[in-house]
């Protein structure tokens, strides 16, 4: 997997402080899409278990709460992506149980693959659906455009 941001400190991409995780790789090439950059599953930088580590060490750090950890993209349901995404969630709940995990794709939820439907089972929000640039309004929360969906699961 590639990735082309990471912030330990983010307070715009879900509730509260969090880190995020802007993975590459994206099939949706939405009209208007505000992340282009991150089309290509090899943009970036190279997403490696230095990182993964760090990810875990920021949610941890008690010199800044954090509420969670935010994935976006480009899509962490890319099918380039499933497998580091499905290994970092299952971390993050099994070495920081207090912290949730929020997931923005252009895939819908009722679509998802068997493999999708595995990362999806560890999150506790999900934003799905391709933005629609006819769609768009910047007064949504967490969302571009009114077609996307919020889902909070309870785990």
């Amino acid at each position: 997997m590639h990735y082309s941001a990471y912030h330990s400190v983010d307070v715009i991409n879900g509730e509260g402080t969090r880190c995020c995780l802007f993975v590459s790789g994206c099939e949706h090439a939405c009209k208007g899409c505000y992340n282009q950059s991150t089309w290509r599953v090899d943009a970036g930088h190279v997403f490696s278990q230095a990182l993964e580590d760090q990810i875990i060490a920021d949610l941890t750090d008690s010199r800044i709460y954090r509420r969670g950890l935010s994935l976006s993209g480009g899509d962490p349901l890319h099918p380039a992506n499933l497998e580091a995404v499905l290994q970092l969630v299952t971390r993050v709940n099994t070495e920081c149980p207090d912290k949730d995990i929020w997931l923005w794709t252009g895939y819908q939820q009722a679509d998802l693959t068997p493999q999708q439907q595995a990362v999806v089972a560890l999150v506790d929000v999900l934003i799905d659906g391709k933005f629609e640039q006819d769609k768009a309004d910047p007064a949504l929360l967490w969302r571009g455009s009114s077609n996307q969906q919020i889902y909070r699961f309870k785990r």
